[in-house]
């Protein structure tokens, strides 16, 4: 039987890349989309085709003789399997998030470059972890209930910017940026954790030792997937931080978020970081022509390593609203968001070397 993945993003590319480190012998036919439309024409050298063209070039014996791997984000994954239904395609499987992570986790084992936070050794001490879960005023209800850890607190994100409530603890309480969430979108909740939460330890890239608190943030529907054993991982281990996989893009990550960002947006973070920060300024080309980005701007740390990327990251970000055109203040497209992901993946990058960095999955709620 042959197989072919749907999708054509961070996710689908992992998932090639999973399967082929596993397997190398296993041949997949093609990438399948929906549409063409920001998408590119091949994958690894793999072709991306567009469903309604694949399906009609196939008589229906050559369909129940292909195997399609559902990798998209599981929302979407519903009306997927009606089109390929529709399409005559029997043969198909949701690849959900813990599936995905799973696959990463193996395949990172094996290259050792994002190391998987199961690979170490169960310790018997249990750190305080403070995870916020970014929740925003109109965020769709979840269709299925979960049982969340007793450590994931929801926080309302851009609570400033209207009346209605959906978590008990606010972005807009206390020192906060409340108000540029339409920019900031979740890091309204990063800053409003720094200020109110990490204010005293603020020691950058130097690992924390004794009695450890690990802070984070997560999203409504994303969340970073941790066992009861990876809780108990962390202290006796000295995990410094947990990310998620990262997600690999063609032809690197610099081309996956020109997508998202204009020209003008990417020279206002250029000239932020060269009057800022001119070390990672020369070392921001090399990592944007690789294809790993630590997405979402999910992120569990000591406190204080959490507190020094805090440090760093805001005031870039700021710098970057006073250099854009239009100002930040004058829009809401949430191209500092965008930014984020991108620097989240600058700064631990470039200290991948001085931090105990660990990786898990990201489970997506539906």
């Amino acid at each position: 039987m042959e197989f072919a993945i749907f999708g054509a993003q961070g996710i689908a590319l992992g998932t090639y890349q999973a399967l082929h480190s596993l397997n190398p012998n296993q041949k997949i036919h093609c990438f399948l989309v929906s549409n063409m439309e920001g998408n590119a024409s091949f994958l690894e050298g793999i072709p991306v085709l567009e469903l309604n063209r694949f399906a009609s070039s196939l008589s229906q014996k050559e369909k129940d003789n292909i195997e399609i791997l559902i990798a998209t984000p599981e929302n979407v994954m519903g009306g997927i399997e009606s089109a390929l239904e529709n399409h005559g395609f029997r043969c198909h499987a949701r690849l959900t998030s813990s599936r995905w992570a799973q696959f990463m986790g193996y395949h990172y084992r094996c290259g050792k470059e994002f190391m998987p936070l199961p690979a170490l050794p169960v310790g018997c001490h249990k750190p305080d972890i403070h995870m916020y879960m970014a929740k925003f005023h109109k965020d769709q209800p979840l269709t299925e209930s979960y049982n969340m850890p007793e450590w994931i607190t929801p926080v309302q994100a851009g609570a400033s910017l209207c009346e209605k409530r959906v978590a008990s603890f606010l972005d807009s309480d206390g020192e906060n940026i409340s108000r540029k969430n339409g920019n900031y979108s979740e890091l309204t909740v990063l800053y409003w954790i720094w200020k109110n939460h990490l204010a005293d330890k603020a020691s950058g890239i130097q690992p924390g030792r004794g009695k450890t608190d690990y802070y984070g943030l997560s999203h409504y529907r994303r969340i970073l997937e941790l066992s009861e054993d990876d809780v108990l991982r962390l202290e006796d281990n000295d995990v410094d931080v947990v990310l998620p996989y990262p997600m690999p893009y063609e032809p690197d990550i610099e081309g996956h978020h020109k997508r998202y960002l204009a020209d003008e947006d990417w020279k206002a973070l250029l000239t932020a970081l060269e009057e800022l920060h001119q070390e990672y300024a020369e070392a921001f080309p090399a990592i944007l022509r690789q294809r790993y980005l630590y997405n979402y701007n999910i992120i569990l740390a000591r406190k204080e390593v959490l507190a020094g990327y805090c440090s760093w990251l805001f005031p870039i970000l700021e710098r970057v609203e006073q250099l854009s055109e239009p100002k930040g203040w004058e829009r809401k497209d949430r191209y500092i968001g965008y930014m984020g992901e991108t620097l989240e993946t600058l700064y631990f990058m470039y200290h991948k070397s001085q931090l105990n960095i660990y990786h898990a999955g990201c489970r997506f709620l539906i």
